[in-house]
């Protein structure tokens, strides 16, 4: 094949931002970060105490699910409006429908619009994080990038702590609810912060081309994904119409999906973000990671309360060395990278660090000293420190700024489906066996209290005879610790998928040349043209090639070789 190029466009460097510009945006995306990872944990703690309550022991998991999985689906469609019409008005619009969902959640009498409310605050909090992460890709070059990178990882890890402490305190004090009125003042402080401080570039002029077929699908195929895992072999067996018939229905829809991406002008998800493999290896990583990590972090903190005796709020105090090894371990990280100019090895050890902390906590007893727990969650934090942050860089210092909010999104989405699964498997198999142990364990008049086994609080548990107590103890104990054992092979597969990102120069300026959405960067500096790639990708297709995106990559492959040849770019 043969196509006719002009050359390329130098791509302009943006102006660059003043310190305390970057700093004034930063704070205030921090404001953000805190409210939407808050809430992916704040209600850990009071769980226990909330189905207790609203009597709804056997739909406990949606309180976490139904935050992640909204949260989840908007991820592409946040990153792709962002790159097409500008971040700041879609970052005002994600907080309000954030405190929306807090009010809803606060107001909620039952568990229906509890997990109503929940799924709204997931609308507006994918949004909160994608475009967090975005903005800072907007302002600050890749090799600085780094250590700010490091600070959002910081964020994440206290709210991973804070917001158990904080539900378990509520929960005590004057009440879970609280959890959602919290969001009030910090979303209006959010706002306020976006509205003064915050000046991006500006999106395509005119009209843009939304995907909506796309977006549609990806929803189709994302909610009867996690409905499978979440129903499958725990609601209904996994021969049953209901779970066959999502599994043939999400089949369905994921292959629309892809068919209709590579045809769509602007995917949400465009096809070209899979021909490169740091892409296509970080976000398999990510996807694992996430999987481990909420998958331990959605129940441990009703594990400390059933298991160890702890009150709520001592629960949260109890998952600190998560968060301080996480906390440590991110800015570290972070700074090195900025330093250094080197990251590959960093998500490669925090990998195997992660696989060995499940290896321990897999060894959890009933009677095990708290302290022990602790160090084991320690090491998990340390672990996870390494990598969450950094996999998000690699991925954006592959691809120019005009696509990094839709590169960052896609890499986002594939980690929020990794928390979504986790959450959702670890709680379906935990919630099964469960179930399972109290039925066979449990004495013919079972806890002599009012709603039984699906009733169960920690208070109630404390109250009960010691004989009753450590059976529920013990079942608890034995129907979670087995499946930390079973995501230490997932890990380690992760670590060794790390081992074949390639370690690419990380850009130095912030270029904002304009770029086809089939364009490429390859190297972290060379650009396909605007009328470069748009050139090519037609002659492609009128030749009828069977595949064009994949001839554009190579074809971007061969001009990004020869950019390298006539020098690196400073």
């Amino acid at each position: 094949m043969s196509a006719t190029t002009a050359p390329a466009p130098t791509a302009s460097t943006a102006a660059p931002t003043s310190k305390r510009n970057i700093l004034l945006v930063f704070a205030g995306l921090m404001v953000t970060m805190l409210l939407a990872s808050l809430d992916q944990t704040i209600f850990s703690t009071a769980l226990p105490t909330i189905v207790g309550q609203l009597h709804g022991v056997d739909l406990m998991l949606w309180v976490t699910t139904a935050y992640i999985l909204a949260s989840t689906i908007v991820l592409p469609v946040y990153g792709k409006l962002g790159d097409l019409i500008g971040r700041k008005g879609l970052f005002i619009i994600a907080i309000s429908l954030f405190m929306l969902g807090s009010i809803i959640g606060g107001l909620a009498p039952d568990m229906g619009q509890l997990i109503a409310g929940r799924a709204i605050q997931g609308l507006g909090g994918g949004g909160l994080m994608i475009l967090s992460q975005a903005i800072i890709a907007d302002v600050v070059p890749a090799r600085e990038r780094g250590k700010y990178m490091g600070i959002m990882g910081g964020v994440f890890a206290l709210s991973s702590v804070a917001g158990p402490l904080l539900g378990g305190w509520f929960t005590e004090g004057p009440g879970w609810r609280w959890g959602f009125w919290m969001n009030i003042p910090l979303g209006i402080l959010a706002i306020l912060s976006a509205v003064m401080f915050l000046h991006l570039p500006k999106g395509q002029q005119g009209k843009p081309r939304i995907d909506f077929a796309g977006m549609i699908l990806l929803a189709l195929a994302s909610t009867g994904l996690l409905l499978t895992t979440t129903w499958g072999g725990n609601t209904y067996d996994w021969d049953s119409p209901t779970i066959i018939g999502l599994i043939v229905g999400t089949v369905i829809a994921a292959i629309a999906f892809i068919m209709v991406e590579r045809r769509a002008s602007e995917p949400i998800m465009p096809p070209f973000l899979f021909k490169q493999r740091n892409f296509v290896f970080t976000t398999i990583a990510g996807l694992i990671i996430g999987i481990a990590m909420f998958g331990a972090l959605a129940y441990l903190p009703t594990y400390m309360q059933m298991v160890t005796g702890a009150n709520a709020t001592q629960a949260g105090l109890l998952m600190i060395p998560l968060m301080a090894g996480l906390l440590i371990t991110s800015i570290g990280s972070g700074q090195l990278v900025s330093r250094t100019g080197h990251y590959k090895f960093l998500p490669i050890v925090g990998t195997i660090i992660t696989a060995g902390a499940l290896l321990l906590l897999s060894t959890m007893t009933a009677g095990m000293p708290v302290w022990i727990i602790c160090a084991y969650l320690a090491i998990m934090g340390i672990g996870l420190g390494m990598c969450m942050q950094i996999l998000i860089l690699i991925v954006q210092n592959t691809f120019p700024l005009r696509v990094v909010g839709t590169a960052t999104a896609s890499n986002n989405y594939f980690r929020q489906i990794g928390a979504s699964l986790g959450t959702a498997i670890v709680g379906s198999l935990f919630t099964a066996k469960l179930t399972t142990l109290l039925a066979e364990r449990m004495p013919a008049g079972g806890t002599g209290t009012a709603g039984g086994n699906n009733s169960l609080t920690p208070d109630l548990v404390r109250a009960l005879p010691a004989s009753v107590r450590d059976i529920i103890i013990g079942s608890y104990n034995d129907a979670l610790t087995p499946v930390f054992l079973l995501m230490v092979p997932l890990v380690l597969a992760a670590t060794v998928l790390l081992f074949f990102v390639k370690e690419k120069p990380l850009a130095t300026t912030l270029d904002r040349g304009e770029v086809l959405s089939e364009s490429l960067e390859v190297d972290g500096a060379s650009r396909v043209s605007l009328a470069t790639g748009a050139i090519a990708l037609e002659e492609i297709r009128a030749a009828g090639s069977a595949d064009p995106d994949a001839e554009l990559a190579q074809l971007t492959d061969d001009e990004s070789e020869a950019a390298k040849a006539s020098g690196p770019r400073h």
